[in-house]
This record gives C-alpha cells, structure tokens and sequence, in this order.
C-alpha cells in the first residue's frame, strides 16, 4: 500500500452540527490537493480517532474526485501589460549602433 504525505490544519469540533472538522492537505505527485472534511461524532472521541476518520474521509474523496476541494498550482510569472520581454542582447545590440558610442 501507497501511503502519501497528509497534512491535517486546524482540526476543531463543531458543536452545533455535532462533528469533527478539519482542512486535510493531501500530496497527489508534485501538486498538493485540499479537502474540506468533517465528520458526524461526539465530542468524547479520541482526538486520534477523529484524525484517522478525517484522514480516510479525505482519502475517499481524493480517490472518488470528490467532495469540495482545491489544487494549488505553481504560480508562472505573468507578462506585463504592453510591455515585451526584455531582451539583454537586443539591448546590448542597440546601444552599440546609437550615434557618438565609438570608441576612437
């Protein structure tokens, strides 16, 4: 069995709807995915009772694809608006053909 790094954040019990919640990161290859999981118990439940239940929880919806959710993607630098690339050999390339740059 695989088992895949998983990350639990902020896990609280909500009184009014009687469950355990929590925000549970799930690492799929390169990308880490987030579930929102809660589940239906008392407020006597083991703290690692709870946890294995919001691990297998998320667990089940990371394979069924789901259950609300998020990927976190890479950030790609975005181009700036009516500007190109800037270009250091181009650059270079011009400064020399500017009139008075010659060396005598």
């Amino acid at each position: 069995m695989h088992t895949r790094p998983v990350q639990m954040t902020d896990v609280t019990y909500n009184a009014a709807n009687q469950c355990f919640e929590s925000l549970v990161t799930l690492h799929h290859g390169d990308r880490p995915r987030r579930y929102a999981c809660a589940i239906d118990a008392p407020i006597t439940m083991s703290f690692e009772d709870a946890a294995a239940g919001l691990h297998r929880q998320a667990l089940r919806s990371a394979a069924a694809e789901t259950g609300l959710q998020s990927r976190i993607a890479r950030p790609a630098p975005a181009q700036r608006a009516g500007r190109q690339l800037f270009d250091p050999i181009r650059w270079l390339e011009k400064l020399v053909e500017l009139p008075g740059n010659r060396a005598a």
